[in-house]
């Protein structure tokens, strides 16, 4: 059965220190709009070197990001790799088409576009996500979950 999704690869990135409603609906559209997905997983000194505070080491939340794609996305093509810097070696390659950012993330695309065009390779395509927001409009996010505020998906403790 031939796959109709709009792009052969895709990219999407992040911490993913505990994944939440937000992550989900990166992952969805990024799994929804392309045959396979290339996810860029944020090491710890990366993380660190970016000022965010995370609380799972890169293999346990290697391990979430892994449990939470065979359940939720089961039998589907995709290469979880480690992020080392603001964007992975694979979206400056033919093989990635687009990415799936967040509204948040979303300027830091121009400058990776820059990169590909200098190196002769076509701008990526982009698909926004809207941030995930609580039932009070304040955004859904890993620090928010860490601070005791909010669960995973947003609901007040």
């Amino acid at each position: 059965m031939p796959d109709n999704r709009k792009y052969r690869t895709a990219a999407v990135g992040g911490t993913f220190d505990y994944i939440h409603t937000g992550h989900k609906a990166l992952l969805e559209r990024a799994f929804d709009t392309s045959q396979k997905v290339m996810i860029g997983l944020t090491s710890d000194d990366f993380a660190a070197s970016e000022g965010k505070r995370i609380e799972h080491d890169y293999k346990f939340r290697r391990a979430q990001l892994v449990n939470f794609i065979e359940k939720e996305f089961p039998r589907r093509d995709y290469l979880i790799t480690r992020l080392e810097s603001r964007f992975g070696p694979g979206i400056f390659t033919k093989d990635v088409e687009a990415i799936v950012v967040s509204e948040e993330t979303l300027p830091r695309v121009k400058s990776a576009n820059l990169k590909r065009t200098k190196e002769g390779l076509e701008e990526l395509k982009v698909e926004v996500v809207p941030m995930a927001k609580d039932r009070n409009g304040r955004i859904i996010s890993s620090t928010r979950i860490r601070a005791g505020e909010i669960d995973v998906e947003g609901r007040e403790k």
